[in-house]
């Protein structure tokens, strides 16, 4: 069988009871670093043998994982933070394990996008993720189409783009649109700001340097 386990997003504590018995009982770590992930397995005292899966190697990994899950192993997949599949590895092992006929098993835990949208105070009743946009091609079709979305919108951002995408936001939803972004989440630095999308701007684009991977939460079109 194939598990899915979410990992902490920042606070080691909101790993979950469930999470550390599976890890310990598979066969098999697949991790998307071994060496982030080894903070947490120490952590936990977890000492099942890991293997690397990131989306530099997935193709070639693949075949060998579903190989041995069908012959009886139970391998664990974990990302260096959240959960499995959510713009993280591990969307394609799960299609190859359904398609083998093995079973695949997602734990409930930690994912960036649900704290920075409830903590938003924006409409959450219903929503569209959108993970990371388009760096260059299709990026600008994107935006045009979420400009009129009426669902609240969240987007992934590294750090180094926070500005750039404020600002394209900006210019296709127009600079009064309410919005939030939310940083370092579940860590010591935890930082939650609203403001409309050209004070965020404003704001982010004046500081010396932005930290930790960024959640930006967007109102929908009334």
């Amino acid at each position: 069988m194939l598990y899915l386990v979410p990992t902490p997003i920042g606070n080691l504590d909101d790993m979950t009871y469930r999470a550390v018995d599976t890890l310990k009982q598979a066969d098999l770590i697949a991790c998307e670093d071994t060496r982030t992930s080894g903070v947490l397995l120490n952590h936990y005292a977890i000492d099942t043998p890991t293997t690397s899966f990131h989306a530099h190697n997935e193709h070639d990994k693949t075949p060998h994982l579903v190989k041995r899950m069908r012959v009886g192993h139970d391998i664990a997949l974990i990302t260096d933070a959240g959960t499995p599949g959510i713009s993280d590895p591990g969307f394609y092992l799960a299609r190859a394990c359904h398609e083998a006929g093995v079973p695949v098993s997602a734990l409930p835990g930690a994912t960036a996008f649900v704290p920075a949208l409830t903590a938003s105070g924006l409409p959450s009743d219903r929503f569209v993720f959108e993970g990371f946009l388009p760096r260059k091609k299709g990026r600008t079709t994107r935006l045009e189409k979420l400009s009129i979305e009426p669902r609240t919108i969240v987007i992934y951002e590294s750090p180094y783009r926070l500005v750039r995408t404020l600002d394209d936001l900006g210019r296709a939803f127009g600079g009064n649109r309410a919005a939030a972004v939310a940083r370092e989440l579940t860590k010591m630095h935890e930082e939650l700001r609203r403001g409309t999308l050209t004070e965020l701007c404003t704001y982010y684009g004046g500081e010396s340097k932005v930290r930790g991977e960024c959640v930006i939460v967007v109102a929908g079109i009334d």
